[in-house]
């Protein structure tokens, strides 16, 4: 255990996001420094830690100080051996095989696994290889955009529930063993509050999840898109986002409730490999009052 009793906790100014400086993250921590890291994410929504050399084992023991771990079901081939807990996001291919996930494209707008009754809390995610240009991650505060939503259209969604499509994933890929459909009121998927409480700081927000084939429960189709549309627009202006640009030994963990992020494509030919962890949802978030 450290002695280190307190941290630097240095926001960016931005709409949400801090680094923390002067944290070893492969040392134990103590509770005073994970209390203080715990609240400087939940004011700050995500938390970057620089320079950072850890093993699976360290990227495990930091995030389950957070929450119990879980696995992405359908994705535990791309676990490191012995570290089912722990994911690998990356493009590379070794023998014509890919050792992780998401490949080079695009990511769209999401929340993580919003398609689930109840979604992770937090994901992590460390750099190990990273690429030159491209490949950077955008993060968008959900309370802020509640915050600055126009009047009528807030009062539009107050009470209203979406459904989140879990057929396609945030590339527009139908996973498999799904079916495609004809009507976006027939996509399956989990039914959440348009605008829910936090329940570790009881502040209300957004949720969206993502664009793609979301459907108010209760309204018209056209009335639906219409609605959705208005609200995307207004969430994806630059003024509510931060934007990560990746250095090797970079930690990022952010509050997956009241977040939306996204992932720039990347060169093809560049070599970016991640490793992930994602906290256990064990408990539901109520709709805001």
């Amino acid at each position: 255990m450290t002695g280190q009793t307190t941290v630097d906790i240095h926001p960016f100014g931005t709409a949400l996001g801090a680094e923390i400086r002067g944290v070893d993250l492969s040392a134990p921590q103590s509770a005073e420094v994970l209390e203080q890291i715990h609240a400087a994410w939940l004011d700050n929504l995500v938390l970057v830690f620089r320079n950072q050399s850890l093993t699976d084992d360290d990227l495990v023991n930091f995030s389950r100080h957070f929450g119990d771990l879980d696995v992405v079901p359908g994705w535990e081939p791309f676990s490191p051996e012995g570290h089912p807990e722990v994911l690998v996001v990356s493009n590379v291919q070794e023998d014509g095989t890919a050792i992780g996930v998401l490949g080079d494209g695009e990511a769209s707008w999401h929340t993580d696994m919003a398609y689930i009754p109840v979604p992770p809390p937090a994901s992590l995610l460390y750099s190990l290889e990273v690429p030159e240009t491209g490949g950077d991650t955008s993060f968008m505060n959900m309370y802020a955009a509640l915050d600055t939503l126009p009047d009528d259209l807030r009062q539009a969604i107050t009470g209203k529930t979406l459904n989140h499509d879990s057929s396609h994933d945030s590339g527009g890929n139908l996973r498999p063993n799904h079916n495609m459909f004809t009507s976006i009121a027939e996509a399956p998927g989990a039914r959440h509050p348009i605008i829910r409480t936090h329940p570790d700081t009881g502040r209300p927000a957004l949720f969206l999840g993502r664009r793609l084939h979301a459907w108010i429960i209760g309204e018209d189709i056209a009335q639906s898109d219409a609605l959705l549309d208005r609200l995307w627009d207004h969430c994806t202006n630059d003024d509510l986002t931060y934007r990560h640009r990746w250095q090797e030994g970079d930690l990022l963990m952010w509050d997956n409730r009241v977040t939306m992020h996204r992932r720039e494509h990347f060169d093809a030919g560049a070599r970016r490999v991640m490793h992930r962890t994602q906290l256990k949802g064990n408990r539901g978030v109520e709709a805001a009052a």
